[in-house]
């Protein structure tokens, strides 16, 4: 089966944006998709990706009214501001890791965690859900079919940091400096918007 691996954070605006394509994309492909939380604030830096709050003004207003287009273009709800993003890392540093331990705990347990991944971000940017908070994420997992309490509870078991650990370095890596991320085969399509091109290059992929 075909491997494809998903770089992001699950504070990406992007990553939810893309998140039904994606899946499309996965069911019509037969690909195994791999879900890479990563520490987007550390690889950043060594990549050569700007984080919004680090961004002149003109391409902060710019980031806005794209993320206003594509939420007009694709038809999914989506706060411009949503109340919990973003949080600053004085108040809490893990604010937006938490859900990516939960995805990540759900892989290593055996589940398809997209449909989790797109919950979380779901809550944080159409629904006004704080996923930095253990009872929300817990809630959401319940409500899309997992065990919330028992995910939230290896959110910080060592298998789990560990995995976050080398999607991290990964990251760097495959020079990863956006989220989300797709490699396919070691070739990287960053942004929702080139999800179109990750599908062709899967189909050439399948064709040869």
């Amino acid at each position: 089966m075909i491997a494809l691996d998903c770089y992001y954070s699950l504070s990406s605006p992007w990553a939810y944006l893309g998140g039904p394509q994606l899946q499309d994309i996965v069911r019509r492909h037969h690909v195994k998709l791999v879900l890479k939380p990563y520490d987007f604030q550390a690889v950043a830096p060594q990549t050569g990706g700007i984080p919004l709050k680090s961004r002149p003004e003109p391409r902060r207003s710019y980031h806005a009214l794209e993320l206003a287009r594509w939420r007009e273009h694709l038809g999914m709800a989506l706060n411009l501001a949503p109340a919990h993003y973003p949080k600053g890392a004085a108040s809490d540093p893990n604010w937006n890791k938490y859900p990516g331990w939960m995805v990540i705990a759900a892989q290593l347990q055996g589940h398809d965690a997209q449909p989790l991944s797109h919950a979380l971000l779901r809550a944080l940017w159409a629904e006004e859900r704080d996923t930095a908070d253990a009872a929300v994420r817990i809630a959401v997992a319940d409500e899309n079919g997992y065990d919330g309490a028992a995910l939230q509870a290896l959110e910080q078991a060592a298998e789990t940091l560990a995995t976050y650990r080398v999607n991290s370095a990964q990251a760097v890596e495959h020079g990863v400096f956006g989220a989300p991320t797709y490699v396919l085969n070691g070739e990287r399509f960053w942004g929702q918007d080139r999800l179109a091109f990750l599908d062709r290059a899967l189909d050439r992929l399948r064709a040869g």
